[in-house]
């Protein structure tokens, strides 16, 4: 069998560049860029959220001056399933296309709160697996793969210089939730008509062996709610909808209510089940505000916060904060999520007040409460061989997880007529497919958009949007010294303004502000106010709130919280 049986392509063929703008380097801000003469069409728009070093900040979205630099030519956004990591940076492309959004019904259905946020109205195309569709010079194919939600799929892009492959994310469960399996048959295919080039999810490369099925975790949640005298309160991804059904039919089996926590969580478990990706047995649901009037043996509470956001819902759980939902001895709280590097310390900081409440923490260090979407080392071998591209290009990831995927791509292919090139690029590289093969060309401007609100400012331009952001609304930094032992604010709150000017006067809104800062502080509790992290964010919030009441002004709110 021919290793590539694609067609030779001719000098006078078009060339096709393929430019990552996002998630190769990182993990998050996925969003890739295929061009071809007057073409452009991207695949993913991911966004990926701060940590506690950038203060004021909401998310984070790729440049998108890739796109601005080729005005008129966006064709078409199509997005391979709905984790934050690939639709959260969907509003900030849509001013740039000039097609339409190409998803399947959930994440579509996902994307569509966002549109809502924005006021944005784009034209929407609905897919399915097998379906094929004509974009300019490009003939898309969607391809049926397995993941930790449902209605994943991979990306086949007909170009004239031959097939790409972008997987997304994927895993290789054997036994998924929904009977829906990873299309294998169709990626063989693929391989024995030739595939020009293979984008591939390095994210798990690091973990030999296999990932595991969604269902595996099964076991130990009938554990726990055998175990478990008080509350249940799982914590967990408000996208990971086959997790939310395996704790939504365990609380059936063992006679106890479910109640969704949190906006994330209420909003996409309502969407989910009305699209018919989660089942929910008549009587199980109870709202929220229900819970405190149910016994504790017979509450299961599904939440979000999971990575230790300070506004989430077990964040506010954890320092007894919450309107509806309290902990106490007798208690247990799962946290069935993997942390995101970078958030092993918000994690432990929400795991420590949890300990303050006397109840049980558990992870998936202690038992199998979680499984990851990724497939590991051996799942990636297996799509390689049945694929065998020409090039391959490892994506999602840090460095070492790309630099290590290239060096298992090469050992896989090593004993073929033809062993695959690899092409171990990073953001902004432009990878140029012509007569004279694949190869990376040049270089393009890429980074990081900071979104605060409604504003925006840039890493790689970092002073000259600053200024403007500060131009318009100002920066505000209260100051506030709060003793580490006692709780107590020592002093009064100081409020430092830069270029804010307020009609109602300036000097009387700063003063009204240091009022509401001192307030907020005194409505929280010891607890919280030992937590600087808490504290700037509520801060943060509550000023920006009588700011925009009191003024009509968003200025930059950068909270400094002193232990002394």
């Amino acid at each position: 069998m021919s290793v590539f049986a694609a067609q030779p392509v001719s000098a006078g063929v078009p060339p096709v560049d393929v430019v990552p703008l996002g998630g190769l380097g990182e993990f998050g801000l996925n969003m890739m860029a295929i061009s071809c003469q007057d073409t452009t069409i991207v695949i993913d728009a991911g966004a990926m959220f701060p940590e506690m070093d950038l203060p004021g900040v909401d998310l984070i979205v790729p440049d998108l001056a890739y796109l601005e630099n080729r005005k008129g030519q966006l064709k078409a956004l199509v997005l391979t399933h709905a984790h934050e990591d690939h639709i959260g940076g969907v509003p900030y492309v849509l001013p740039h296309l000039e097609g339409a959004v190409y998803g399947t019904a959930l994440t579509l259905a996902f994307v569509a709160n966002k549109l809502d946020e924005h006021a944005l109205e784009p034209k929407t195309v609905e897919v399915t697996p097998g379906l094929s569709i004509t974009i300019g010079p490009f003939t898309l194919e969607f391809v049926r793969v397995t993941h930790s939600m449902p209605d994943c799929v991979a990306v086949v892009v007909r170009t004239p210089q031959g097939v790409l492959l972008h997987t997304g994310d994927f895993k290789v469960d054997q036994t998924p939730l929904d009977g829906q399996p990873f299309d294998l048959h169709r990626f063989a295919q693929l391989g024995s008509e030739g595939v020009l080039a293979m984008f591939c999810d390095s994210t798990n490369i690091d973990r030999r062996g296999y990932t595991g099925s969604e269902a595996d975790v099964e076991d130990a949640f009938e554990e726990i709610f055998t175990s478990t005298e008080g509350k249940i309160v799982v914590a967990t991804f408000s996208s990971s909808l086959y997790r939310l059904q395996i704790v939504v039919d365990l609380a059936a089996q063992f006679d106890r209510k479910v109640a969704f926590v949190g906006r994330g969580m209420i909003e996409n478990s309502r969407i989910a089940q009305e699209l018919g990706f989660l089942h929910l047995p008549t009587g199980v649901v109870i709202k929220d505000s229900d819970v405190q009037f149910f016994p504790v043996q017979d509450v299961v509470c599904l939440a979000t916060g999971s990575q230790g956001e300070a506004n989430a819902a077990l964040s506010r759980i954890a320092i007894d904060d919450h309107r509806h939902v309290q902990l106490k001895e007798g208690d247990r709280v799962v946290i069935s999520a993997r942390a995101i590097p970078g958030n092993e310390k918000a994690i432990g900081r929400v795991m420590n007040h949890l300990s303050r409440r006397g109840v049980d923490i558990v992870t998936e260090s202690q038992k199998h409460v979680h499984v990851s979407g990724h497939g590991s080392e051996e799942e990636l071998k297996l799509v390689l061989s049945l694929v065998r591209p020409k090039y391959f290009v490892p994506i999602h990831g840090e460095y070492r997880q790309l630099a290590r995927h290239a060096r298992v791509a090469k050992f896989v292919t090593r004993g073929l007529p033809t062993p695959v090139s690899v092409i171990t690029a990073e953001d902004g590289d432009v990878m140029r497919f012509d007569a004279e093969g694949g190869r990376i060309a040049g270089k393009t401007t890429v980074g990081k958009v900071l979104i605060d609100g409604t504003r925006v400012g840039e890493v790689n331009d970092e002073v000259l949007r600053d200024r403007r952001h500060i131009s318009t609304d100002g920066l505000i930094v209260p100051v506030v010294a709060i003793n580490a032992r006692s709780g107590i604010i020592e002093g009064v709150p100081e409020l430092v303004a830069r270029g804010f000017v307020s009609d109602e006067g300036t000097a009387d809104v700063l003063a009204e502000g240091a009022v509401v800062v001192a307030t907020a502080i005194d409505e929280c509790s010891v607890e919280e106010r030992g937590d600087p992290g808490l504290m700037k964010e509520r801060i943060r919030v509550e000023l920006r709130k009588f700011l925009k009441r009191r003024t009509g002004r968003r200025p930059m709110v950068l909270p400094v919280v002193m232990e002394i």
